[in-house]
């Protein structure tokens, strides 16, 4: 454990003077070289994002520069961010890689298409892009099988970042960038993917074996324009599937007391939930 301390300090040092396509705080190089040096060899995504537990909500943490760098905000977070930075985490302790520039190029690569930040349009803006990409990459799995539970077909069609550039800082202030990100909302366009629709989100067996601790929940929706909703992790308790998310309305990450069933019943737009998992 001293070991990984003494490493994560001189990571800190060197992160100080760290390439302008980075963004940190000391606060948040502290509490990455914490929880690297603090987590058991068999850490699992769960035991990262229960570390975040309280971290206040926040939106938009990424859209702080004019141009695009590595943001790492511990500090704050939402439902995409929290995402990355446990998956980053629980990657780099399985690679047994617990320097604070092992956790950098871990996000990076989840980030960034192929892992390669080359402006705003190299960040993986829509959740079904960034499943893709980390697919091609070998970082993750999505599960479809078996069917049942995975009956429901999800059919892509995604337009809403092209069509409200005004909602987007570095669309508003750099229009030559819409049409890029409308070519890459056209090559995600006519993709099909199996998903649990909320009606089979129940506490069963079935449910049990196709859903495992642990896993990414990425929720569809019937929204236009859009694929996925919100993101966070799935937790099974006694009573049935609960979501570990940066919540919107709870104001922090938390874990949901109400089931996944119930909350995705509140949301009607919410039409079920696609399962990743990272790979060993």
């Amino acid at each position: 454990m001293r070991h990984y301390i003494i490493i994560g300090v001189m990571a800190l040092m060197l992160g100080l003077t760290a390439s302008a396509q980075v963004t940190y705080t000391r606060a948040d190089s502290l509490t990455v070289c914490r929880l690297l040096a603090q987590a058991p060899r068999q850490a699992s995504t769960l035991w990262f994002a229960r570390q975040f537990h309280g971290t206040p909500y926040v939106a938009h943490t990424l859209e702080v520069n004019d141009d695009e760098q590595l943001v790492v905000n511990t500090r704050q977070l939402d439902c995409t961010t929290l995402v990355e930075t446990v998956a980053a985490l629980t990657l780099c302790v399985r690679q047994e890689k617990r320097q604070w520039t092992d956790f950098l190029q871990q996000l990076r690569t989840l980030r960034y298409r192929q892992g390669v930040l080359d402006g705003y349009a190299s960040r993986l803006h829509y959740f079904t892009d960034w499943i893709v990409d980390k697919q091609r990459m070998g970082l993750v799995s999505e599960v479809q099988q078996p069917n049942p539970p995975f009956i429901a077909l999800q059919h892509i069609r995604v337009g809403y970042m092209s069509q409200h550039p005004d909602y987007y800082k570095a669309l508003k202030a750099n229009v030559a960038l819409v049409p890029v990100i409308r070519r890459q909302e056209q090559a995600l366009t006519g993709k099909t993917f199996r998903y649990i629709p909320k009606g089979e989100v129940k506490n069963t067996a079935l449910l049990r074996q196709a859903v495992k601790d642990g896993d990414i929940i990425a929720i569809t929706c019937n929204k236009k324009g859009l694929d996925i909703a919100h993101l966070g992790f799935a937790v099974w308790r006694q009573d049935g599937l609960h979501l570990l998310n940066a919540s919107q309305l709870h104001r922090k990450v938390v874990t949901e007391p109400m089931t996944l069933r119930q909350y995705l019943q509140k949301h009607p737009s919410h039409t079920g939930i696609r399962v990743l998992r990272l790979k060993e």
